[in-house]
Parts: C-alpha cells; sequence; structure tokens
C-alpha cells in the first residue's frame, strides 16, 4: 500500500475545495435562476401594467337587497346556472363607502367579493354620486359644508324646473380631490384582488342645474372628471374604469378623448334602440363603433330600456334579444349589464343560455383586449 506524504494529502484537499467550492458556485447559480424565475411572474401579476379583462354579463343588483343574504343566495344560484353571467354589478352610494372624512366602510364589498370569487364570479363596484330625487342625497356628510361649497347641487329634467335629484358639485376643486381620494382608497384595496373586475359611476346628465350652472362651471366639471379617473388610474393600474356618459353631447368628445389617456371606458346607462337623444350624430352611441377595440365599452339596461326603445315611450317593446343584438352588433360593445328586475330577468337568463352565449367566455361580447392597455390578464 503506498503511503500518502503530507504535500500530496494537501493537495488533495487544496483541489477537492476548489471543485467543491466551483460545484457550490453553480449549484448556487441554478438556484437563484429558478428562484428568479418563479418570482418574476408573481412580481409581473402584482406590478405589471397587464388589466384584468373579462368582458361579458354582468347582473345589475337591487341596491337595498345585495346585503339580504336569501336575496343573494337566489343571485349566486342564477350565476351558478349561467355560465354567460360573469359576475355581478353592486351600487353604493358615495356616502355608504365613506362613513366620515377619510373613513372608509367596505365590509360589503368585502363580503360580496369573497361570496363571488368561492364561485369564480367577478365583481363591478358602482360609485353613486347623483341621486334621482330632491330628497335623496349621495356624499358624505361632511361634504355639505361652505369649505365644499355645500358639496351638491339640485337639478332637473331638461324640459322642466321641478327638482329631480342631486349631483355632486364636481366643477369643486376640494370635491374632486376628496371624490379622487375615495377611488384611491378602493385602488389600494382591491387593485390586485383577481375577481375584482372594475367600477363604474353616473351618467353625466344633469338636465338643469338649479340655479342654472355657468360655463366655467361645467367646464370644470368635466376637467375635474377626467381629474378623477387620471388619478383612479394610478390606484387602478390593473382594473377597467367605467365613467357612464350620456349628455350632455357638446362635451363627449372632449372628455372621450381625455379618457383615451387614463385608459377609462366608455359606459351608458341606457340601450334605447331609438331614442333620439342617444343615437343622433354626436350622441353617445355615435362614439362606440369608432373606439371599439381601443376603450373599453359597456352598455347598461335599465327597467325602461326593457319596457320601450325610446325615452318618452312613443317607441315599442322590445326583446331582450333586440336589446342583446344592438349592443353587440350596432355598438360593438364589451360589457353589458342587465338590471335584475321580475319579469324580465328569467327572458335574460333563457336568452344567456343559448348557445350563441355560451359558446364563448364573453358571452358573444367583443373581446379583444383594448389597445389603450398595454396588455389584458383573461385568466
Amino acid at each position: 500500500m503506498k503511503i500518502i506524504s503530507n504535500h500530496e494529502i494537501d493537495i488533495i484537499n487544496n483541489n477537492f475545495f476548489t471543485v467543491t467550492f466551483k460545484n457550490s458556485l453553480i449549484v448556487f447559480a441554478v438556484l437563484f435562476f429558478v428562484i428568479s424565475a418563479c418570482l418574476l411572474p408573481l412580481k409581473t401579476a402584482t406590478a405589471g401594467n397587464a388589466v384584468k379583462w373579462h368582458p361579458g354579463h354582468y347582473y345589475i343588483l337591487t341596491p337595498k337587497q345585495q346585503s339580504v343574504d336569501s336575496y343573494m343566495q337566489t343571485v349566486y344560484n342564477e350565476l351558478q346556472n349561467t355560465p354567460a353571467l360573469l359576475g355581478i354589478q353592486a351600487r353604493f352610494s358615495w356616502s355608504e363607502l365613506e362613513t366620515a372624512k377619510g373613513v372608509y366602510n367596505f365590509a360589503l364589498i368585502d363580503k360580496l367579493l369573497a361570496q363571488l370569487s368561492s364561485r369564480k364570479k367577478r365583481l363591478f363596484v358602482f360609485v353613486a354620486i347623483k341621486t334621482f330625487s330632491p330628497d335623496e342625497s349621495a356624499i358624505p356628510s361632511y361634504l355639505k359644508t361652505a369649505e365644499y361649497e355645500g358639496g351638491e347641487f339640485k337639478y332637473s329634467a331638461s324640459n322642466s324646473t321641478k327638482p329631480k335629484g342631486r349631483y355632486a358639485k364636481l366643477w369643486n376643486a376640494k370635491v374632486r380631490d376628496r371624490l379622487a381620494a375615495l377611488y384611491v382608497a378602493l385602488g389600494n384595496r382591491y387593485n390586485s384582488h383577481p375577481y375584482f373586475e372594475g367600477t363604474t359611476s353616473n351618467e353625466t346628465a344633469f338636465g338643469n342645474a338649479i340655479p342654472k350652472m355657468t360655463s366655467a362651471q361645467q367646464d370644470a366639471f368635466f376637467n375635474n372628471l377626467a381629474i378623477v379617473y387620471e388619478k383612479a388610474r394610478v390606484a387602478f393600474p390593473n382594473t377597467v374604469n367605467i365613467q357612464y356618459l350620456n349628455y350632455p353631447r357638446s362635451e363627449l368628445a372632449e372628455i372621450i378623448g381625455k379618457f383615451k389617456q387614463s385608459k377609462t371606458g366608455i359606459g351608458c346607462p341606457d340601450i334605447f334602440l331609438q331614442d333620439p337623444g342617444v343615437n343622433s350624430e354626436g350622441g353617445i352611441y355615435s362614439h362606440y363603433p369608432k373606439n371599439s377595440g381601443i376603450l373599453p365599452l359597456m352598455l347598461q339596461v335599465e327597467h325602461p330600456n326593457y319596457l320601450n326603445t325610446r325615452h318618452d315611450n312613443t317607441g315599442y317593446k322590445p326583446t331582450v334579444s333586440e336589446l342583446l343584438k344592438f349592443g353587440r352588433d350596432k355598438l360593438k360593445t364589451n360589457y353589458i349589464f342587465w338590471t335584475r328586475i321580475p319579469g324580465f330577468h328569467d327572458k335574460v337568463l333563457e336568452l344567456l343560455n343559448f348557445k350563441e352565449q355560451r359558446s364563448s367566455p364573453s358571452g358573444g361580447l367583443r373581446s379583444a383586449c383594448p389597445s389603450v392597455f398595454s396588455s389584458c390578464k383573461t385568466n
């Protein structure tokens, strides 16, 4: 047996150390690569630019019933039995969501979102800053002070002087900033939630302001509306934001141009097949086809839309199939929100269970990612 000298042992040890050290570096490098590859998708999902994008059909719920468990269980059963119904829009007044200055109550949103997530259905939150009764208010009480110019104004229908409702004074910069703060709070909480699909808000129509709105106030109103959505986009980089638009027609083109900068979608509170106010050149419907594939497009079917093709009730009663075809084929919309109303929701469910609506995730509506988004996340 050969006796190994101390010198030879040192050489062996050095070589072993060198090989072991090199192997350790290789192992470390491989592990680093694997870990980095695993973490990269997580980083992209939370901090990237992909927007959650699940176009299709959604229910609109009655606000007073969306907190009633028995009612919601019925809704959830209908959602489960109707694959083309992707989720719901729940409506909240600004005052419900902000109970005092900077104090937010999102408990019902959390509850609905948890219930929807377990069923793989999605949620839109409607932020109401307008009411349809002069005796009702949508804004928090702290805004009704001199600091915020009273916070809201009364308005009448365009052909009347009788007060019809109230609207937040968005021409006031302080009111604007508080509304933007609400969106920031919502975005901080829900932007990264995979089943929080988006936000919506009241139509821009305010008839005749009481007292009459000045041209400077009207300009400021729409400028501030655009600013709110600029701030909302920062808070919701991965979420769809939609503003309902209808009147005044003179403001629509300019505000839609600004919405392209903030990647804000176009919504409309009605589908009226024949109403001249929305169907005329320059009316809100004329902006839909030209923005298809560019901005998110959404339409809402309200109770009057089930009853007549015109706002003044001089048209005819359309079928739910006609409403769908009008929104899908003429206006090329991505989302249709169906108000759940007894006597009509059964017809909506029947329609959405037809093969034509069941054959695609979007229920037959336009599903391409809008070009204002760098990318869309569809799973």
